[in-house]
């Protein structure tokens, strides 16, 4: 079957939406996500994008897969890129769309001369871990993704006065 990579569109951010929210139901969270098609426009397009998402685009189903990217900034490395999400569709899996994003991710961030592309991998998905390991990528296995919400941030600055 044939796709092609390429960067994501406004017409397509529906699109990537039902792709996360597909991996939201895979992860058990599928109430989680509150991200909306026009978040995704406003924040993904334009010169001045928050993030950049590359799409597997096919004839015949049209966005299978996803890629999305955004820089961030290490006081160790400098500047780096993180992959927020990495989604092909289930019934297209093992066609090697997931290889053409992540190779594309891993393109854009040599294209920027970054020194280094990072992301989270939950340890119950061996396969992922298996896939990115075979690629070079070090999974560290000792540290831990620590995330506030918005109801733990109001409640935080409240207690100190802050709100």
């Amino acid at each position: 079957m044939s796709f092609t990579i390429r960067k994501a569109e406004a017409s397509d951010m529906a699109s990537v939406l039902r792709l996360v929210n597909e991996l939201a139901i895979h992860e058990n969270e599928a109430d989680a996500v509150e991200v909306t098609v026009d978040d995704l426009i406003a924040h993904g397009t334009g010169e001045d994008a928050d993030f950049t998402c590359f799409v597997a685009d096919t004839p015949d189903e049209g966005i299978v897969g996803i890629a999305l990217t955004y820089f961030r900034f290490s006081t160790w490395k400098g500047r780096t890129v993180h992959l927020e999400d990495l989604v092909v569709k289930e019934n297209r899996r093992g066609e090697g769309i997931g290889m053409a994003l992540y190779s594309e991710v891993i393109n854009f961030a040599h294209e920027h001369d970054v020194r280094r592309v990072e992301w989270v991998v939950l340890d119950d998905n061996h396969g992922a871990i298996g896939f990115y390991e075979a690629s070079g990528a070090h999974v560290m296995k000792n540290w831990h993704t620590v995330q506030m919400h918005k109801e733990g941030m109001k409640k935080f600055l409240k207690a100190r006065g802050k709100i």
